[in-house]
């Protein structure tokens, strides 16, 4: 997933929790499985049963200060904090070519955008976890960070980690592929890998003329769990949508948080409350994943 400008949105519902901003309150799916949201309207700034607040940040163009007023909004909410560190600007037309961003890596430009974003995180009271140029697997084109060559990639992570660790040791740190069958030849090795993020996003008129009929979670997720459990690390669904007719979200609402006795090593499911802004393939448009819209009136057979 992609996110213009959300060196403004990440602050929304910390805003709206600060200064009494009227919210519209949502329960999280039922079920007792540990339950994280990105939440950039504050759809669940009310819900006690959430576990991890979900920030993304780009390493460019970023108000720093922003940061400590999200992790006052997590621990007074008892959260944990997920922090997705995309290695761009969010502005669009000033964004780097695949090249440049290499480039700059390897000779040491970016380390203070990495470093000084690693020093307020080590301020946090609440825990964080790292989770740095996510789904380097995907070929949608998509990332500027995506299907580069495997060593290119593993040795960006890890100079960009080892700096994060050096300002912020107590940080955990996540590797998060999409989960295609290509994602092991970017697994950076264990040493610098606590948890890995998996995501998952269901649409059920895309699945429909695509994959012959509506898939659930289990469709999605299982095939991706088996390309990481190798690993022996924790995993964690770090970005979990789903949008189609009533039944359909229904079907996965009620699955979502419910009996992963089948993947032992799942730790918990992060749902991704915000709208697409990269299309899907196929003049599939933007799908919106935010609660108060998923459910789409048109599917693939009307």
């Amino acid at each position: 997933m992609s996110h213009p400008n959300r060196h403004i949105l990440i602050t929304a519902a910390v805003s709206a929790a600060f200064f009494g901003t009227a919210l519209q309150s949502f329960p999280p799916p039922p079920g007792d499985f540990p339950f994280g949201v990105y939440d950039p309207n504050g759809d669940f700034s009310e819900e006690k049963n959430v576990q991890v607040e979900h920030l993304f940040l780009p390493w460019e163009d970023l108000f720093l200060e922003s940061l400590i007023e999200a992790d006052k909004y997590a621990k007074e909410r008892n959260r944990e904090v997920l922090v997705t560190i995309e290695p761009w600007t969010w502005t669009r037309d000033a964004r780097n070519t695949p090249a440049r961003l290499i480039r700059g890596i390897r000779d040491g430009t970016y380390d203070s955008n990495m470093a000084a974003i690693c020093e307020v995180l080590n301020e946090f009271e609440s825990k964080v976890t790292v989770r740095w140029a996510q789904e380097m697997d995907d070929d949608s084109g998509q990332f500027i960070w995506a299907q580069w060559q495997p060593e290119t990639y593993v040795y960006a992570f890890k100079r960009m980690i080892d700096i994060c660790r050096e300002k912020a040791p107590e940080i955990r740190v996540m590797w998060s592929p999409l989960g295609y069958e290509n994602l092991n030849k970017y697994y950076p090795g264990d040493d610098y890998v606590d948890i890995i993020g998996l995501s998952v996003f269901g649409l059920q008129p895309w699945e429909q003329i695509y994959k012959g009929g509506d898939m659930s979670f289990d469709d999605i997720f299982a095939p991706r769990y088996e390309r990481v459990k190798e690993y022996g690390k924790p995993v964690m669904v770090a970005e979990l949508g789903y949008s189609g007719d009533e039944a359909y979200v229904a079907r996965w609402e009620q699955t979502v948080r419910q009996d992963k006795s089948a993947y032992p090593a799942l730790t918990g499911v992060v749902y991704f409350n915000q709208q697409e802004v990269y299309p899907w393939p196929n003049g599939f448009g933007l799908p919106d994943w935010r609660v108060e819209h998923r459910i789409r009136v048109e599917t693939a057979g009307n």
